[in-house]
């Protein structure tokens, strides 16, 4: 059967389907111009799912403007195969092709791979079964997990990786590999999705992705076997650039909040686990990380500035001031970035109490240069060793005294 992307799909229901004659798995191959793997990856894909799969599935051939045969080659597939399906769009774009077929499909789960099968079928199964089961929300095949046998040339390895490394540290994706073409979502989870992701090409996978992992998405990783296809016709140098502007373009949107990441969270049902058990705070560790970073540029900063005033003034002056003016801005970022708290209100006693806070820390300090220049005169560097080791203790007190009195919530 051939459909046309020019329909504007009909109204879904709020749940998945669950008539007889609805697949359980869609498996979407985006094609263009692929006359010759076409025929043989679909028969061979169907014919594992016959084997391999105990529910009803559908194989969507999504041609996305093929110049060549393989529209007709993929409708005479489809009269030859009950379960292939042929849907033509008019414009390239592998995104464009996906989101098309998926939003259109009836299956409970949805899922795509490439035309070439670089990827090893027998990941299949253990690929879509947690959305079958409902444990997880997405799943996509990884290179570069434990345990996944990988056969490619050393450019794409590096372009690979070094990816995956922007991706962690500029949008601070915790996956591991955002473009093995072998992935599936929950029909439910896309109709949510879907119309949020802008590309229509290779960033669409990684735009997904974040977008899923943002919204508090179970995403289940699957390590697979895969061998490179070296007659590849993607332009690796054309597909990292637009990768790249993909990248800067959901920075954007992330820093504007133009992407409506709470309310999917909301919809979804995907809030925060809830900890109430006793020696088990909640998000202790993301708070201790952003703690320790506005910990080392405070305490930075208060080394500068003692340094600077140690000339001028005494040591115990200039350990006075330094600490007075970083305990100020210390107090404030550590209000807004670690323990979330925005907004006026309550600003005055915040930074009043983190005056007290700062008095301990002062105590610390200046007890430990008091105890140094009882002896003879140390020099600058002595100064700042005991000083270094003093803030150190100075900052877990703070810590536990920012968490547990001065940001504590519902005091």
């Amino acid at each position: 059967m051939t459909t046309s992307a020019d329909a504007s799909p009909a109204p879904r229901p709020a749940h998945p389907p669950q008539r007889s004659t609805s697949p359980v798995l869609d498996v979407v191959v985006p094609v263009y111009n692929e006359e010759t793997d076409l025929a043989p990856c679909v028969r061979r894909l169907h014919a594992y799912l016959s084997d391999a799969l105990p529910y009803p599935f559908r194989i969507t051939v999504a041609d996305n403007a093929s110049t060549d045969s393989t529209l007709a080659i993929a409708q005479a597939l489809a009269e030859e195969l009950p379960e292939v399906e042929v849907r033509h769009l008019d414009q390239k774009g592998r995104g464009r092709a996906l989101n098309a077929a998926w939003s259109a499909s009836d299956a409970q789960v949805l899922a795509y791979m490439d035309v070439d099968l670089s990827t090893d079928l027998a990941a299949l199964f253990p690929l879509v079964a947690p959305l079958i089961s409902g444990h997880s929300d997405l799943a996509i095949g990884s290179r570069l997990a434990r345990g996944a046998r990988v056969v490619r040339g050393p450019k794409r390895e590096f372009i690979s990786r070094c990816y995956n490394l922007i991706l962690r540290g500029a949008l601070a994706a915790r996956f591991t590999d955002a473009q093995c073409g072998f992935k599936a979502i929950r029909a439910d989870v896309a109709r949510e999705l879907l119309p949020l992701v802008e590309d229509t090409g290779w960033f669409f996978d990684t735009e997904l992705l974040v977008l899923a992992q943002r919204s508090g998405l179970r995403i289940h990783e699957v390590p697979v076997d895969w061998v490179d296809d070296p007659n590849s016709s993607v332009d690796i140098v054309a597909t990292a650039t637009a990768d790249l502007k993909g990248v800067a373009r959901m920075i954007r949107g992330f820093a504007r909040g133009t992407l409506p990441i709470s309310q999917i969270r909301a919809q979804l049902g995907r809030h925060p686990i809830a900890v109430t058990e006793p020696g088990v705070p909640p998000r202790l560790a993301r708070q201790l990380v952003r703690f320790a970073a506005i910990g080392v540029g405070s305490t930075l900063a208060y080394l500068v500035l003692y340094l600077l005033l140690r000339t001028g003034v005494g040591a115990q002056a200039a350990n006075l001031i330094a600490l007075l003016v970083t305990a100020v801005a210390n107090t404030a970022a550590n209000r807004r970035f670690t323990f979330g708290v925005r907004g006026s209100k309550g600003a005055g006693r915040h930074q009043f109490e983190g005056l007290i806070v700062f008095g301990l820390g002062l105590a610390l300090t200046s007890g430990s240069l008091a105890l140094l220049h009882a002896g003879a005169e140390p020099g600058r560097f002595a100064e700042l060793v005991v000083l270094v080791l003093a803030n150190l203790v100075a900052t877990v007190l703070r810590f536990l005294l920012f968490r547990n009195w001065v940001f504590r919530k519902n005091r």
